[in-house]
């Protein structure tokens, strides 16, 4: 399908009824939560000498935008996910080896005696392992639905936060004994503790993601556009969607830190000392984040959990679909949502658990048009997870010189921590300067393109590996020579690059799409959905298994880069006239957000 859905036209209208400007105030209660006085629509003449740095029509058109500051709260939120994120990752990063790999000769911890040996430990192979860190990648990013729900229902963002982290320490003191010299003897016996590990530990994991990335969102100072003017006289629009395109680069950017520190660090321990301390140093370093989280009370805004947002949400949509019938060409009229609007109904004939306001339904509707942006994910994500176990298989083939074959994954980390500051500081500013829009739909396209090749260059590699292995198609499980010695594993580093920059370019901007444009009472549940299309693209990725082993892995590399490119093309063509839409969406998530929270401060008021 090409253009517009045909809800489009409803946000079109939509946008229409709400107002270019609106300004928000913030003020925390005793208890640390946010309460917000707003004015949404046109600023009249008054309003304007309050507020003289409101932009124009006229400043809007011709004036350069750029982003504003970010706070200190935003700063100790973004070390809790650089902190969760190196010890995630540290030990994800050897979970291939310790499943897949045989314990060395000679050892009892996992660690090598010769740098060529392999670190491992239970010896299953290549698909088991294939199998479980994928399982694991699907069960991590499922539960920040369950999170979410939480979060925007009963407890609110930051005390789920806090559980999270509870729950996550004791996932991750379950892998320590699941390493333990003495247990790892017993395989059966290792492979169900770890089993039980991942389960808990991706509870709290992913209670944790669906919430972190909108909390530090919401400590950004600047929350309406405003004009700046600098000490040289040039005039530009402070933009709060920039201030958060810009807050989610450096997140990603420490999210990156902290992978690339746990990866490089415990890659290492596995290899020297074994993968109980592979376990344990990500433990130490994640138990420092409740520390953290309490320095910090004071300082971050807090939203009120919003009540059974969900359960209101799914009647909203029943409400739709029972006035548009079974005729799917109904489903995407702009009038859909119109049934579900309490001013269409005379309140004699309301019935009794339709307890939302109109406003809530127009939310709803948005965070189900910001969902359907993540409807292709899953083939981008497909591409992305080789890192997590083919890529590192396909590593341990070539000559790595006494590295540990799941280092050369820190590349990918590297990558984006080099390119970031490029494209935040230098690319993006340009782009701007001559008036390129490069829009979030523009780099999600990129993204997935990106994507495409990083798994074009991974073929060709695999190509040559079976071209020179001893063993042809099977090289890895070549007995004759181990590995192969005139590939240097760093010919991997074209794929890694190409990767993060996919990164860059798809799964941050995702993150601030999922923030910008979601309704305030469900951003949790929208960057839930949004992660959980790379636990759909796991569960997807659970039916290449028999392509993901020798002598098929050419074939592996080409079907995700083939999907990559249909699925980029098939989002560019859906989602393309949204570039237009850009700033009325941001104007009016802004004015809604703000008359909603009015709305519900003055029913407060008035119990």
């Amino acid at each position: 399908m090409s253009g517009a859905d045909p809800t489009e036209a409803s946000f079109v209208g939509l946008a229409a009824d709400v107002k270019a400007n609106s300004d928000l105030h913030t003020e925390k209660g005793k208890d640390g939560y946010v309460f917000e006085e707003t004015r949404a629509g046109s600023l009249s003449t008054e309003e304007h000498e309050v507020y003289p740095d409101t932009p124009t029509e006229e400043d809007l058109r011709t004036l350069r935008r750029v982003p504003g500051r970010i706070n200190i709260a935003s700063f100790l939120i973004a070390y809790v996910e650089l902190a969760e994120r190196f010890s995630y990752y540290g030990c994800v990063q050897v979970f291939t080896n310790f499943i897949q790999q045989p314990l060395p000769p000679g050892s009892t911890t996992g660690a090598t005696v010769d740098d060529q040996d392999q670190a491992g430990a239970l010896g299953m192979g290549q698909q088991a392992s294939t199998g479980l860190t994928t399982f694991n990648q699907f069960w991590v990013y499922t539960m920040p639905l369950f999170g979410a729900y939480v979060a925007d229902t009963y407890l609110g963002r930051y005390n789920t936060i806090c559980w999270a982290i509870l729950i996550a320490l004791i996932g991750h003191i379950l892998l320590i004994i699941a390493a333990i010299p003495s247990v790892i003897s017993n395989p059966n016996a290792s492979i169900g503790v770890f089993a039980l590990a991942i389960i808990v530990m991706g509870i709290g994991t992913g209670a944790f993601k669906s919430n972190v990335s909108p909390m530090i969102a919401e400590q950004v100072a600047s929350h309406r556009m405003f004009v700046k003017t600098h000490k040289n006289g040039t005039r530009v629009i402070v933009d709060p969607a920039l201030t958060a395109s810009r807050m989610y680069n450096w997140f990603y950017m420490c999210i990156n830190v902290g992978a690339i520190a746990g990866q490089v660090g415990m890659v290492y321990a596995e290899k020297r000392v074994g993968f109980w301390l592979s376990f344990t140093l990500p433990t130490i370093v994640f138990a420092t984040t409740p520390i953290i989280m309490w320095i910090g009370r004071n300082r971050y805004i807090r939203t009120r959990p919003a009540g059974s947002v969900l359960g209101k949400a799914f009647k909203i949509l029943a409400c739709g679909f029972k006035a548009a019938g079974p005729n799917p060409k109904n489903w995407y009229k702009p009038g859909f949502w119109n049934a579900a609007l309490p001013s269409r109904i005379s309140p004699s004939e309301r019935p009794s658990w339709m307890v939302w306001d109109d406003t809530f339904v127009h939310e709803v509707r948005r965070g189900f048009k910001a969902c359907a942006v993540f409807g292709f994910f899953p083939l981008y994500w497909l591409t992305y997870n080789q890192i997590n176990n083919n890529l590192t298989s396909q590593a341990a083939v070539m000559n790595t010189h006494g590295l540990p074959n799941d280092l050369l994954a820190n590349l990918d980390p590297l990558a984006v921590l080099i390119l970031i500051p490029i494209m935040d500081l230098l690319v993006y500013p340009t782009l701007r300067r001559f008036g390129i829009n490069f829009s979030p739909i523009k780099k999600i396209f990129a993204g997935f393109m990106c994507g495409t090749a990083a798994m074009i260059a991974a073929a060709v590699t695999q190509h040559y590996i079976y071209q020179r292995s001893a063993c042809g198609n099977n090289a890895a499980t070549c007995e004759v020579e181990p590995f192969v010695e005139s590939l240097n594993v760093w010919i991997q580093t074209p794929t890694y690059v190409l990767i993060a920059l996919s990164e860059i370019f798809a799964s941050i901007v995702s993150l601030e799409y999922a923030y910008t444009k979601a309704p305030k009472s469900m951003r949790s549940m929208v960057m839930a959905v949004g992660l959980f299309t790379t636990a759909l693209a796991a569960a997807i990725g659970e039916a290449f298994l028999p392509i993901s082993a020798d002598p098929n892995l050419v074939w592996n590399y080409g079907v995700m880069a083939v999907l990559a490119f249909i699925g980029g093309v098939a989002f560019f063509l859906t989602f393309r006239s949204l570039d237009k839409e850009e700033d009325s969406l941001n104007r009016l998530a802004a004015g809604e957000h703000n008359q909603h929270e009015a709305d519900v401060k003055a029913r407060e008021d008035a119990a």
